[in-house]
């Protein structure tokens, strides 16, 4: 099996060890290696502790000969800590996207294209960055005499007021999940299981738990799973792009007796959007535009775990539209990009920033967006909402929580929505039952932005009837932008969506949008990929031997390997064809091949 994107060598002795300093270089796997179900859920499981002398330290990374560049395991060390200004106490969760330091290994995993040609594109595997899931606890430690544990690099890290301190005899220590499925829900919850018993039983534990990841069947979209671990089942429906987004949760399968019975999650990937945005309802339609247009967003939050959480929810608020820009859970100082995404030698890029440390906002003040929030309420009753406010009020350090843009929304506010959820609040009604309106209102304000969008580009297929056995496909006509906003006045989103506003005027934004050439690419892919498979079907349906007849041999190879070429691609999950098709492509090459001379044969047919 060919070595996938970013996967590191294991070999078959493969277990817990100290992380050593390795080279970026990844060894192609075979089909006998070890760990291929592991991988097909997880890269690798760290363990970050905190060194008196030296700082954060990558004590353990299973499988041990996981190759980690040293970039990436300075990164991991310090996406694994809350900094100074969190004031985390006890166990805190949080999660970090980062940048795989080589890019895009290829050639990928089989599985993964198999994946990601089944599952929805939010949901499919990160080609070119890790996403690591945190269970970060303070343990308290005996042996400590000083007051409290300080980074080594004083000086250096003072000028950012970043230094690390922690409370008196207490070892910061972080288990971290390293993956590239963006299953954040599953796996906080198999961090719940595993970390406390880690923290306790250190390495062994860890090494179990390991051998039973590797146990799981694969991550198939569509298919209901049951993943044991630690005497637990968890059981997790795979999401399918074939799904339709209003789809129920998953409910507990009745014909399967197991024992013991399996902790249901109604989710592998959605977060509890209420929770996540109580400080903000009354802004988050401004939101959904910015997180729409890729405008780039610094939301300065008390904590990783409220950080994250929140970046996360609004990248996942366009659904099932695919969030094309870049996106940081959780950032600091000591990234390997801080640099690069601060500059200010020129525009800031289309990113959302999650961070803790106040510093930020003396290094970010040229950005257009700045979310600040402030300390969680506790109470069931809903938080101050953040006001709007001008960037030019912005100030170092002693920010007040406030929406800091100059941004003026496109749509009026659906105040029908924010009275719903304010009645729940009064009513006391669930976080999941509002979390599921607040989630299934911005579907559809997403989806009524979309559809016209569908609707014109189907146009711009060519019609079934054109396509020719014989002649090379016809073209799918140019997207004109003009002649869709033109479209809109009758066929635009208010016949979907009751609300009012700028309709055009977003529509003329978001061209300009990284989210528009994510999207018109991956459409434009999928009906290249359909008229070729709809000319395959064309060739298959004609008379392959009453053409023949006056043909050269040149051109009859040609026929060979261009079907060849579309079977190889088919087959691949590539192309969207009927089995049938198949079968009767292979037959059409057979027959073919056995109308050429000898020689000709046994070139297209070596034995």
């Amino acid at each position: 099996m060919e070595g996938r994107a970013g996967a590191g060598s294991r070999r078959a002795g493969g277990g817990l060890g100290a992380a050593g300093p390795t080279s970026s270089g990844r060894a192609m796997r075979t089909p006998e290696a070890p760990w291929e179900r592991f991988s097909a859920w997880l890269e690798c499981v760290c363990v970050v502790t905190f060194d008196l002398e030296l700082g954060q330290a990558l004590e353990l990374v299973y499988p041990s000969d996981f190759q980690l560049t040293d970039k990436e395991k300075s990164s991991i060390c310090y996406l694994s800590f809350p900094d100074s200004h969190s004031g985390c106490l006890g166990d805190t969760q949080f999660s970090f996207r980062m940048r795989q330091c080589g890019g895009q290994r290829s050639p990928w995993h089989a599985d993964d294209r198999h994946y990601n040609s089944m599952a929805p594109v939010a949901l499919q595997r990160e080609p070119a960055h890790y996403l690591g899931y945190v269970y970060f606890r303070q343990v308290k430690d005996s042996s400590v005499k000083r007051g409290y544990f300080q980074k080594g690099h004083h000086r250096t890290l003072s000028r950012r007021g970043d230094i690390c301190s922690w409370e008196p005899s207490v070892l910061p220590q972080s288990l971290v999940l390293v993956s590239r499925l963006p299953f954040v829900r599953l796996f906080q919850s198999l961090l719940s299981l595993i970390a406390p018993e880690y923290f306790e039983k250190l390495a062994p534990c860890l090494e179990a738990v390991c051998n039973e990841i590797d146990q799981w069947p694969a991550p198939v979209p569509g298919q209901t799973l049951n993943l044991p671990v630690m005497g637990v089942v968890i059981q997790v429906r795979i999401p399918s792009r074939v799904d339709r987004p209003e789809s129920s949760p998953l409910k507990q399968c009745a014909q399967e007796n197991l024992l013991p019975a399996p902790v249901v999650l109604a989710s592998v990937h959605e977060l509890d959007l209420f929770r996540c945005f109580r400080p903000v309802l009354t802004h988050v339609q401004m939101l959904w535009e910015l997180m729409l247009l890729g405008e780039p967003l610094v939301v300065l939050a008390p904590s990783p775990d409220m950080s994250s959480e929140l970046v996360l929810a609004l990248t996942s608020c366009l659904q099932p539209l695919k969030f094309c820009c870049d996106f940081r859970p959780y950032f600091t100082v000591h990234d390997s990009e801080f640099k690069e995404l601060t500059t200010r030698t020129q525009a800031p890029p289309n990113v959302v920033l999650g961070v803790t440390n106040p510093f930020f906002i003396k290094t970010l003040q040229h950005w257009p967006h700045v979310l600040r929030i402030g300390e969680p309420k506790t109470s069931g009753d809903l938080p101050k909402q953040v006001k709007l406010k001008k960037p030019s009020r912005l100030k170092t350090l002693d920010t007040k929580p406030g929406l800091y843009t100059s941004y003026t929304a496109h749509l009026h506010r659906d105040k029908a929505l924010l009275k719903r959820l304010l009645k729940g609040v009064q009513k006391k009604r669930p976080w999941d039952l509002q979390s599921a309106l607040l989630r299934q209102r911005l579907l559809e304000l997403t989806q009524s932005f979309i559809i016209p969008l569908e609707h014109y580009m189907a146009s711009l297929m060519p019609l079934q009837q054109s396509i020719t056995p014989w002649k090379s496909p016809p073209q799918i006509r140019p997207f004109r932008q003009d002649d869709f906003l033109r479209s809109l006045e009758h066929a635009g989103p208010q016949l979907t969506c009751i609300l009012k506003g700028d309709w055009l005027g977003l529509y003329r934004r978001f061209f300009k949008s990284p989210h528009f050439d994510g999207w018109y690419r991956q459409r434009h892919k999928e009906m290249a990929q359909k008229l070729e498979a709809l000319h395959l079907e064309a060739i298959c349906e004609a008379n392959i031997e009453a053409w023949m007849k006056d043909k050269s041999e040149v051109e009859v190879v040609d026929l060979v390997l261009k079907l060849r070429e579309k079977l190889i691609r088919a087959q691949d999950h590539q192309l969207p064809v009927k089995e049938m098709t198949l079968q009767r492509a292979q037959l059409y090459i057979k027959t073919v091949i056995g109308s050429l001379p000898k020689d000709l044969q046994t070139v297209l047919c070596p034995p």
